[in-house]
């Protein structure tokens, strides 16, 4: 490996352990090799998910189709992306695990649809967004993962992208909102007595009860949205049966310690308004050995 591949997988690692926290605790029970390729494709995620939500940035759109070519024009020359701080790791972890780069462009045209769309009608329209930005993501690390059965486990592994996502949403309402987008779906909204207005004065308020008479509508939602997302990680869990050792051992810290966003949430009285939800260290930790003595 070059000094320049290697300066890439480097920064791509950066990326991860400082955005990432809980996939970067999990990435750490892999195999120093296969590290290499999470952290890549991390840190292609991570960057084109940046093109979008960066206040500021002028032009994401060209942004994105900027970097999307690149990764194709590196894939059939890797000297084309000499120089780039992360495409030199992306284009050797497609190449050496031979990944679909079909996914990696679904996952950019996912970010590109932050850029026009700002609301989903129903939870099925939520979804084909979900399938690029996380459902792919499960897919991509297969490879790395090595399944016995990989046929068996592309579902499971797409359905732990989407409850990781679903998480997300639920957590950064507030987040979300002040870029101008709600990912829970309106007829959700609808069915809870819930307007984009009641969260707009919960956010405003940084605190549930700042939303007055929709609190509790608020909070009804919420939970509905949580009850989906464990069905997503309910999903997800058989295919952890289907892994070698070591990558049963990541993917089950990360589907515990991530999921247990959801109990915080809880804890708070599913109130994500206010200071940003996440797992205490010391519970992450012992979360993590939890999952490491099963």
């Amino acid at each position: 490996m070059n000094e320049q591949v290697a300066a890439a997988y480097q920064r791509c690692r950066e990326l991860h352990r400082r955005h990432g926290r809980s996939y970067y605790l999990a990435t750490r029970l892999l195999p120093a090799a296969s590290r290499r390729h999470v952290h890549a494709l991390y840190g292609f995620t991570r960057t084109a998910d940046d093109m979008v939500d960066t206040p500021g940035r002028e032009h994401p759109a060209e942004a994105l189709a900027h970097l999307r070519d690149r990764l194709h024009a590196g894939l059939a020359d890797p000297a084309a992306v000499a120089g780039d701080p992360i495409l030199p790791a992306v284009v050797r972890t497609v190449r050496e695990l031979d990944l679909d780069v079909a996914d990696l462009d679904r996952f950019v045209a996912s970010m590109a649809m932050d850029l026009t769309i700002t609301r989903y009608e129903t939870y099925d329209d939520l979804l084909v967004y979900m399938d690029g930005s996380a459902a792919v993501i499960g897919t991509m690390l297969l490879p790395i993962l090595a399944p016995a059965d990989r046929a068996a486990a592309r579902e499971p592994a797409r359905q732990l992208g989407l409850a990781f996502q679903l998480t997300n949403f639920i957590r950064d309402i507030a987040e979300d909102l002040g870029r101008g987008r709600v990912y829970l779906p309106q007829a959700d909204l609808r069915e809870h007595g819930v307007r984009v207005e009641d969260l707009q004065a919960a956010t405003a308020g940084r605190a549930l009860r700042a939303a007055g008479p929709a609190t509790e509508s608020i909070r009804s939602l919420i939970g509905y949205a949580m009850s989906r997302a464990r069905i997503h990680y309910a999903a997800a869990q058989p295919g952890i049966d289907l892994l070698p050792p070591a990558s049963a051992r990541c993917v089950r810290v990360a589907h515990r310690v991530y999921g247990a966003i959801l109990d915080e949430v809880e804890a708070r009285g599913r109130d994500v308004f206010g200071e940003r939800v996440v797992v205490p260290p010391v519970r992450r930790i012992r979360l993590a050995l939890s999952a490491l003595r099963r």
